[in-house]
C-alpha cells in the first residue's frame, strides 16, 4: 500500500517514472489502474446520498462502478476521432505519448476526485437537498477536471515543444471529451440517486439531451 501511495505521489508531482520526459520508462498500465480505483472510490461516496436504508447500499455500489465507467467509456468514444485528428496533423508517430498524456489527465482527475470525496460526504451530512447534491457533485467534477487538465498539460508541453500541432490536437481532445462526457454522464445516470425513486443501475426513462436539463437545473425552470 505504501509503495502504491508513493507512486501516486510521484505521479502528482511529475517525478521519477512519471517525469514528463521519461515516456520510455513510464508505467502506462498504472494510469488505467488509478482511474479504476480512485474514480470508484469517489463514486462510492457520490452514491451515499441519503444513505438511511440498506436499499441505498446498491446505489453506493452502482455509482462506484459507473464513475470509472463514465471516464473510460467517454475516452473510448473520443479516441477514434482523436486518432484521425492526430493523423491529419502529422502526429501519428507521437500517438502513444499523446495517449499517455491524455490518460494521465484522466488519472489526475480521478485522484483529485478521491481527495474531494470526504467533502462530498460532509455536504451530504449538511444538506438533504437532492438538487443541491447534484450541483455540489458537478462542482467537484469541475474542480477535478481542471486539475486533470493541469496534469495532461504537463505532459503535453513536451509534445508541443516537439511539434506545435500537438496544441491543436490537445484542444480538440478537451472540447470533444467535455461535450461527449456531459451527455455520457446524463445517459449513465443516476450517480447520486434520488431518495424518491427506487434504486436502479440506469434510469428507466427515454433518451434526452443533457444540456437542456443542465440549464433547467441551474436556473430552476
Amino acid at each position: 500500500m505504501t509503495g502504491a501511495l508513493l507512486r501516486v505521489d510521484q505521479f502528482l508531482r511529475g517525478a521519477g517514472q512519471f517525469h514528463p520526459a521519461a515516456s520510455a520508462r513510464r508505467p502506462w498500465w498504472w494510469l488505467p489502474l488509478m482511474i479504476l480505483s480512485f474514480a470508484a472510490l469517489y463514486g462510492a461516496f457520490m452514491g451515499s446520498f441519503h444513505y438511511v436504508t440498506a436499499a441505498r447500499t446498491w446505489q453506493v455500489f452502482y455509482s462506484a462502478i459507473k464513475v470509472p465507467m463514465l471516464l473510460i467509456a467517454t475516452s473510448l468514444l473520443c479516441l477514434p476521432g482523436f486518432f484521425v485528428i492526430n493523423t491529419l496533423l502529422g502526429l501519428r508517430d507521437d500517438f502513444r505519448e499523446s495517449l499517455q498524456a491524455i490518460f494521465s489527465g484522466q488519472a489526475g482527475l480521478s485522484v483529485v476526485l478521491a481527495a474531494l470525496a470526504p467533502m462530498t460526504r460532509f455536504w451530504y451530512f449538511s444538506s438533504e437537498s437532492y438538487r443541491g447534491a447534484l450541483l455540489f457533485n458537478a462542482a467537484m467534477f469541475t474542480v477535478a477536471t481542471l486539475a486533470g487538465h493541469l496534469v495532461s498539460a504537463r505532459y503535453y508541453k513536451v509534445l508541443i515543444a516537439r511539434h506545435r500541432h500537438h496544441r491543436i490536437a490537445h484542444r480538440a481532445w478537451l472540447i470533444t471529451y467535455a461535450l461527449v462526457g456531459i451527455q455520457m454522464g446524463w445517459t449513465l445516470r443516476p450517480f447520486v440517486g434520488s431518495p424518491d425513486v427506487p434504486t436502479s443501475f440506469f434510469r428507466d426513462e427515454p433518451f434526452s439531451n443533457a444540456y437542456i436539463v443542465i440549464v433547467q437545473l441551474v436556473f430552476g425552470s
